[in-house]
């Protein structure tokens, strides 16, 4: 096979893949590989898995099946993230055009294996190294106004519907000097908001330039500090790890946005013993209360399975009464999906598919009711929103208000722009406003 002169990432699943696939492009491009433009056919085509649930893994396949042009040529196929780590050589066996397998942990290496490929190899890299695939990536090269940074790696908790403990490894906090040095980068490159990810961002701790142990709260504090970043999130987070030092910070930070992604999963605790999470229906609804008194306009996100094996009608019921206790802005809802490898996969009484379609019709319809809601309940009030892309109408932008929603309005702001404005419209998944004026950079 040639060596490719361009490339294309497609990324699927959570926004840890969406990190990892703008520092894939930004080792490739600092090793002289652009980018394909669109509409233009790629040497190289870099899937960037998820694994979480089947339907994820199967269409990665799919889509390296539709890789072979008209004239039976086809780009250089390289299988990343999450699938390729939890199938490493078998994926190769399951598709003769993968010509590259490597890992979320190994990603750094990926010019070393195109080159392999294209001397006509077919690598694969799966191993797991101490986070060392930081050290060997290039200085982040450019950025959007809101921008991902990485700052945790793995999970220890072994959910047992759950593969990222065998797909992304233990946790392992990335050392302070380098997220402060990335997140300088990303605002001299124009950021304006910062998410910081982690599997379960909420464990990060290190030391800090003073030699200080903290926690996420230490860091934060610090990275508010920076002159041109307006707007701190963090992702995903874990019940049993938010501290009251965290708490608190969503109280005296003003750039820490008022949401929290803090997922629950389920409302019984029996089942939330079968999933291993730590933490109860009430111990969940008492921290929910604490974030609300500190920042008493939090907007709470979450996730949820519905069909977890054994789950009973009246546990499912309990799902629901958490939903209307928390009154969720946003939430992601999916069918338990087994993955193999994972306690759960081997559990008795697995819930049928038709069950499982009749309680995520329920629980969305209760979840959309209280986004609903939620988006109503800014009607009428006043924010800045952080443009971040054009709308479908002319002179539209899209911005994000302080509670993640997408809100479009009427302007003549540019991507990167703050502007002020007055809420007239509330949507099922979006806000629409009127400009008030612009604020100063």
């Amino acid at each position: 096979m040639n060596e490719p002169k361009n490339f294309r990432i497609k990324s699927f699943g959570c926004q840890m893949n969406v990190y990892d696939g703008e520092r894939m492009a930004e080792l490739l491009s600092s090793k002289g590989m652009p980018e394909a433009k669109e509409g233009e056919e790629a040497d190289l085509v870099i899937l960037n898995t998820c694994h979480i649930r089947e339907k994820a893994a199967e269409k990665a396949y799919s889509d390296v099946g539709r890789m072979v042009r008209e004239d039976g040529s086809r780009p250089m196929v390289a299988l990343a993230g999450c699938v390729a780590q939890a199938e490493a050589g078998e994926a190769q066996k399951r598709s003769k055009n993968i010509d590259i397998v490597v890992g979320p942990q190994a990603y750094h290496r990926l010019p070393d294996l195109v080159d392999q490929a294209a001397k006509g190899g077919r690598p694969v890299d799966t191993d797991m190294p101490a986070i060392s695939k930081f050290d060997a990536m290039p200085a982040r090269s450019k950025s959007g106004p809101s921008a991902f940074l990485t700052v945790a790696e793995g999970c220890d908790k072994f959910c047992t519907y759950c593969v990222v403990p065998y797909t992304r490894g233990a946790e392992i906090s990335r050392p302070w000097g380098d997220i402060v040095s990335e997140a300088l980068s990303l605002v001299e490159r124009g950021a304006r908001e910062i998410t910081l990810l982690g599997q379960n961002v909420s464990a990060w701790s290190g030391q800090d330039e003073k030699g200080r142990t903290g926690g996420l709260e230490l860091l934060i504090r610090r990275l508010a500090k920076i002159d041109g970043l307006e707007r701190l999130r963090y992702t995903t987070s874990h019940p049993a790890d938010m501290d009251e030092g965290l708490i608190a910070a969503h109280g005296d930070v003003d750039k820490l946005m008022p949401y929290l992604h803090l997922p629950v999963q389920a409302g019984s605790d029996r089942i939330l013993k079968a999933m291993n999470r730590h933490h109860t229906a009430e111990s969940y609804l008492k921290l929910i209360e604490r974030f609300r008194t500190a920042r008493p306009d939090m907007a709470i996100s979450g996730d949820f399975i519905v069909g977890f094996p054994g789950e009973s009608d009246a546990e499912f019921e309990e799902t629901l009464a958490i939903v209307d206790a928390v009154r969720y802005a946003s939430a992601y809802s999916f069918k338990y999906s087994p993955r193999p490898g994972t306690p759960a996969a081997d559990m008795e009484d697995q819930i049928e598919a038709d069950v499982m379609d009749d309680r995520l019709q329920r629980l969305q319809a209760k979840l959309s009711e209280h986004s609903l809601a939620f988006n109503r309940s800014k009607v009428g009030q006043t924010f800045p929103i952080l443009i971040e892309r054009k709308g479908k109408k002319p002179g539209q932008m899209i911005g994000k208000s302080p509670w993640l929603q997408s809100t479009f309005v009427e302007t003549g702001a540019v991507i990167g722009d703050m502007v002020e404005v007055r809420i007239e419209q509330a949507l099922p998944n979006s806000l629409g406003a009127t400009l008030l004026e612009k604020v100063p950079a």
